[in-house]
């Protein structure tokens, strides 16, 4: 479990091919000492596990589901990259509560400056953006940021120059791809109220799901 809040950047120095994943080595602009072999690091907003730690220099291995659903699958040589790692139970909670599995791919549509801020324009795909509600959270490449408005396609995000210059968005460009990772709350909430999962019975409709209705009656909204 992760929170969003970028510890800092790396810079990807090696890609190796493993079967149909691949292999990264990683080197991390911050000190790794307390980081073990099979913690988990969030590269990018994905969630992978080290596998050799040599200073600051560690080793993560990416499956194929990764690579393909996350733009790990894209990344070059020299990239940098947005690293955190894993949440601990005696540490604040600063941005929000982030699993590290990447739902999609957003891409950098419009960015512009407001004030002091940089308010940022990123295209989803319908699947992603029915997750999303304004003033909601979202993970950007790992990056924890409220979402200011939001359609069937699209989302703004306001970003201030701590967290530009902190992560790799301020280094992002028209036309880049992120990695889109939407409120775990929100998915789980519109799981049930899509009726596709078993659920009590003393709290199931007669079809043996939730619905608005039913919602509705035990006062909810």
């Amino acid at each position: 479990m992760f929170t969003g809040i970028i510890e800092g950047l790396g810079t990807v120095t090696a890609i190796h091919a493993s079967g149909q994943g691949s292999r990264f080595s990683i080197t991390s602009d911050f000190d790794l000492t307390e980081t073990r072999i099979g913690d988990s690091i969030a590269v990018n907003g994905a969630c992978l596990t080290a596998v050799v730690i040599e200073g600051r220099r560690f080793t993560v291995d990416v499956s194929p589901e990764t690579l393909k659903r996350s733009v790990l699958g894209v990344v070059r040589i020299g990239e940098r990259i947005n690293l955190e790692r894993a949440l601990r139970l005696s540490d604040r909670l600063d941005g929000h509560l982030v699993s590290g599995h990447v739902d999609g791919i957003g891409t950098l549509q419009a960015r512009k400056t407001l004030a002091n801020a940089i308010v940022i324009t990123y295209r989803v795909a319908e699947s992603l953006s029915r997750y999303m509600i304004e003033k909601g959270s979202v993970a950007v490449d790992g990056t924890s940021l409220t979402i200011n408005r939001r359609d069937e396609t699209s989302f703004d995000v306001s970003i201030i120059p701590h967290t530009a210059g902190l992560t790799t968005i301020g280094l992002k460009t028209v036309g880049d791809t992120v990695n889109i990772e939407t409120d775990m709350i929100g998915k789980y909430v519109a799981r049930f109220l899509l009726n596709d999962g078993p659920v009590d019975d003393k709290t199931a409709n007669s079809d043996g799901g939730i619905d608005m209705a039913l919602l509705a009656k035990s006062g909810f909204i």
